[in-house]
């Protein structure tokens, strides 16, 4: 873990101690209850779960058989609570490896839904489309109809990034009722009428358009909805809205839907901000208020540019921590290594001693114990100062080659030119930065091998968060989108943004007087 290694590992010590008496106790063969204790205790506890996971001998299959698919599937969960995303990923291979022996359908279709999204949405690779068939397939032996309609979403959710409108709409309404009908999770149907509205409105047919927005609107108050991703896709619509009508040179709609919009304007995403300032710039100019127009394209160049240096900021962030990390591991290296020696003469003491000493024994066995983990722990750092030494000058490489791009950047007159260059520049950092770390992993898992400050300040003030908690509140106090999140964590956008909203709710933070990121960036600056 990035933070209190220490006590996690000694946590996870103390709890398998009592895993393993509930085993003396209970009995000897049972160890399929140990899958199900983890799997009770995966929400509350991913280091509890893993205990009792890794409390089950090996090889697994020999005293779970029949739960080997379970076993794999909880392992996903813990280590995407770890962002360990090739982790992630070779355990929901294994998942479906052992499901599809064992006919568990619903593991066998979660596991290849994963693997789909990990393919298609993070690596754009046209393999991940047999992964898809593949979930359609087990969850329709299974008889899971929600996780059946999660694939047809998606299916028209392809469609809809595709900009092919008309054909994500008629995938739609094959399951319209169906989305509508899930009563425990109205997102379903929110985010099918959250594409219908924007689909009609890219197609000009805003009388559908409206039609679908009022439905929209009326789930406002469902409770199984997180609102923060409602006013999100609210926000959007409307500016969609302002858009169509400002082409149309119908100006007081045009005006009207940015009033509106500008209501949600803490929950909107990036792009939506973006095109925000861009109608506004345009209308104002369009009128006649240059003084309007220019305080806009300001704002908009403001957040364009505050994208960019949050961007270079957090690749600097993370290659200074990296050296001081460095540096602070040469220096415990160095005092391990004393300790080391320190340590071997004085097992030989002990060992020579016990040899008169007999009724010490015991006693001398603890110690040459503690000992021998202290080896351990310096054969640990010597190996990791070895690997950071490698990144860290990949790091430093890369970084050079961005401050080089900017400098480019910036000596750009044309305003134009350079605007289409800063976002060329960002979505190629966006996209492809974690090619200079090893395979399955992006530069920002990095700070998970250090004891950074504001890691710990956060625990520190909300010890409610867990792991996968703390790791998102970094990315947001650094600068990073939702999107970029997802990508780097290997996960969904509207997963970060369920994830964003509970860990508002963790802190009691009142969106009306502060947004989280604004809470973080003001609270541990220091940090």
């Amino acid at each position: 873990m990035f933070f209190s290694l220490n006590n996690n590992c000694a946590t996870k010590g103390l709890f398998l101690i009592c895993v393993l008496l509930s085993y003396v106790v209970c009995g000897q063969n049972n160890y399929e209850r140990f899958v199900d204790s983890a799997d009770n205790h995966i929400d509350e506890s991913s280091i509890k779960a893993l205990a009792f996971l890794d409390s089950i001998p090996q090889p697994i299959h020999h005293y779970i058989e029949g739960r080997v698919a379970d076993y794999y599937s909880i392992k996903a969960l813990i280590h995407d609570d770890f962002n360990e995303t090739a982790k992630v990923y070779q355990s929901n291979i294994l998942a479906l490896k052992y499901a599809e022996v064992e006919e568990n359908y619903e593991v066998a279709g979660a596991s290849s839904l994963d693997i789909f999204s990990n393919l298609y949405f993070v690596k754009r690779d046209s393999t991940a489309n047999i992964y898809l068939e593949k979930a359609k397939e087990y969850y329709s032996k299974g008889n899971y109809k929600n996780g059946l309609l999660e694939i047809e979403q998606v299916r028209a959710y392809i469609k809809f990034l595709d900009s092919e409108f008309g054909a994500c709409n008629d995938l739609i309404f094959e399951h319209l009722d169906d989305y509508k009908n899930v009563k425990d999770d109205a997102y379903y149907y929110m985010f099918a009428l959250y594409m219908l509205t924007s689909n009609y409105i890219y197609l000009d047919d805003l009388d559908d358009a409206h039609k679908y927005y009022k439905t929209f609107k009326s789930l406002i108050e469902d409770p199984t909805i997180v609102p923060y991703n409602f006013q999100s896709f609210e926000a959007t619509i409307n500016v969609c809205f302002a858009d169509v009508f400002y082409e149309k040179k119908q100006i007081d709609s045009t005006f009207h839907y940015l009033d509106l919009a500008s209501k949600n304007r803490k929950s909107m995403g990036e792009d939506t901000i973006e095109s925000y300032f861009t109608i506004n710039a345009d209308v104002h100019k369009y009128t006649g208020n240059i003084e309007g127009a220019r305080a806009y394209l300001d704002s908009l160049i403001i957040f364009e540019k505050k994208m960019l240096k949050n961007i270079v900021d957090a690749s600097l962030h993370i290659n200074n921590t990296l050296l001081n990390a460095e540096s602070e591991l040469k220096i415990e290296s160095k005092n391990k290594f004393y300790f080391g020696v320190f340590g071997v003469v004085l097992i030989f003491i002990l060992i020579s001693v016990s040899l008169v000493y007999f009724l010490f024994n015991k006693k001398q066995k603890l110690k040459l114990n503690h000992l021998n983990t202290q080896a351990e722990s310096l054969s640990y750092l010597k190996n990791n100062n070895e690997k950071l030494t490698v990144k860290v000058q990949g790091l430093e490489d890369y970084i050079n080659s961005l401050k080089n791009q900017v400098k480019s950047i910036a000596s750009i007159e044309d305003v134009a030119v350079q605007k289409d260059k800063i976002k060329e520049f960002y979505k190629n950092l966006y996209l492809n930065s974690s090619t200079i770390l090893d395979e399955g992993k992006n530069h920002l898992e990095l700070v998970d091998d250090f004891n950074i400050d504001f890691f710990k300040s956060l625990k520190k003030s909300y010890p409610n968060l867990n792991d996968s908690d703390i790791i998102i509140c970094y990315y947001i106090f650094i600068g990073f989108k939702n999107k970029e999140i997802a990508v780097f964590l290997n996960t969904t956008v509207r997963a970060i943004e369920s994830k964003r909203y509970r860990i508002s709710k963790k802190m009691k933070l009142d969106k009306q007087e502060t947004t989280l990121t604004e809470f973080l960036k003001d609270t541990f600056i220091d940090t």
